[in-house]
């Protein structure tokens, strides 16, 4: 939720039970935020009355909800809660545990699962922030996974934020969706915090930026605005790219842009593409952004998939055998965040199975995905795919010529045919003309190494990809 949303206040006043209270909230909340916030944040959630009616327990399913249910919405509903119960109800969030069912209470509203493993306090949860950073605390450099694929960014990363005001501004860090740009501002917004509790730091998306432009448009704020954004230490922006065809947003952005390199001030921007490739943004915006650093994260190696996949399961109090984990790796191959959601599955359907984590566990928990992988990819359709896009034929692929123009793409659908499909080097090797299996891997060697250090080379696969995922 937005720091800025500040809905009128309501006249809910209701006779105090377990369930109006709560209910009262909850519904409110349906009809303030959008339908994906409001299923994904709020509506798990569960909560619980004390005996004296004086505490609400909002119970939590692990610390990373609870943060961003801390950072994002309890402002909010602290408020609600105050206005349903008519005078302030001491409000706590708690994480639950497997450990300790909580016994049937007539104070519950739903019968929660699960028990109190840890509490947040209350008087720092509902005390409203002087400034809100809206930075998420468990998004740090230690949460994050470090591989080949973003060690560059990482280390960029945290230089600004342990060095802030010096080298690297801005940083510019892009990349596909779901690769963990989000998770490295985050992290440079938490580490500077730790070192200057005192620093304004702020983060949000493009999108909040061009609302907050509309709103200062509407009420005749700029003003309050500009100083907002102006006197900031710290800006972390996700996503520069819906800035585009946005000419006022695009102004007011450049502006604090220029005020806050002029204090010294940081900034830290990601998009899904590196700054050249920005469609309708204007060149003295794309000049800015290409000023001081700009690095790309690339989708995870298999074993930094393998990694990512046990961190995240330790995280979930859970233990991942390191075969399934493999497993799982060598199958979701294009980025973090659709890789944690294979993991959120699996460990769904172990739950409700009451079944060990297995390899044919995570198969049948992840049907419907290979199934949709095995049918919208394979060898046959990436060649034709990659002979398009660089204006060959598809017999090229099995020929014996040997020109760049022709031997380069052939080399790019090979790399593609290993990290999109199952197929073995031998296999892949079969289909490109019966090559031996060393002419593939000296290809997907060869791609993939060069694709860390090629912009250009790296646009184009990405561009190839997002085409045969669909």
């Amino acid at each position: 939720m937005s720091a800025d949303f500040n809905p009128p206040s309501l006249s809910l006043r209701v006779d105090a039970s377990p369930k109006s209270i709560w209910k009262t909230c909850v519904d409110q909340l349906a009809q303030e935020l959008p339908d994906q916030q409001f299923n994904t944040w709020i509506k798990p959630l569960t909560a619980t009355l004390s005996e004296d009616l004086a505490q609400l327990t909002i119970w939590v399913g692990n610390r990373f909800k609870l943060d961003w249910i801390r950072a994002q919405y309890l402002q909010r509903i602290s408020t609600l809660l105050t206005q349903i119960n008519g005078q302030p109800l001491k409000l706590e969030l708690a994480l639950t545990s497997k450990e300790n069912p909580i016994r049937s209470s007539a104070n519950s509203y739903f019968m929660a699962s699960t028990s109190i493993s840890e509490h947040v306090s209350p008087s720092e949860e509902v005390a409203p922030d002087v400034f809100r950073t809206r930075l998420n605390s468990a998004l740090t450099f230690d949460t994050l996974v470090e591989g080949t694929a973003n060690r560059m960014a990482r280390a960029a990363a945290m230089h600004v934020a342990s060095t802030p005001r010096q080298l690297y501004n801005p940083l510019f860090i892009y990349g596909g969706v779901g690769l963990g740009k989000t998770h490295l501002v985050h992290a440079v917004g938490n580490y500077l915090l730790k070192d200057r509790p005192d620093a304004k730091v702020l983060y949000i998306h493009a999108e909040q930026f061009v609302s907050d432009v509309v709103k200062a448009y509407q009420r005749k704020t700029f003003d309050e605005f500009k100083h907002r954004y102006h006197s900031l230490d710290l800006l972390l922006i996700d996503d520069v790219q819906f800035f585009a065809n946005k000419d006022r947003t695009q102004e007011e952005f450049f502006n604090a842009f220029e005020a806050l390199l002029a204090k010294k001030s940081h900034l830290v921007m990601t998009s899904d593409t590196y700054p050249k490739g920005l469609t309708d943004i204007h060149e003295r915006l794309v000049s800015r952004f290409d000023s001081g650093l700009t690095v790309a994260i690339e989708p995870p190696e298999l074993e930094m998939r393998v990694a990512i996949l046990i961190s995240k399961a330790r995280a979930e109090n859970t233990e991942i055998p390191e075969e399934v984990a493999f497993f799982v790796a060598k199958n979701v191959r294009s980025n973090v965040r659709e890789l944690e959601g294979a993991l959120h599955k699996i460990l769904a359907y172990s739950r409700f199975n009451q079944k060990e984590l297995s390899i044919q566990l995570a198969r049948d928990a992840l049907r419907d995905l290979l199934s949709i992988q095995n049918r919208q990819i394979s060898v046959e359709n990436i060649q034709k795919t990659v002979a398009d896009y660089y204006k060959i034929k598809v017999t090229d692929m099995y020929s014996k010529k040997r020109p760049a123009s022709i031997a380069r793409p052939r080399q790019i659908a090979m790399y593609l045919a290993k990290e999109l499909t199952q197929k073995s080097l031998p296999e892949i090797g079969e289909l490109f003309g019966g090559r031996d299996h060393t002419t593939v891997l000296h290809a997907v060697r060869k791609i993939g190494g060069e694709r860390q250090q090629m912009t250009n080379l790296n646009q184009q696969l990405h561009v190839l990809e997002q085409t045969l995922k669909g």
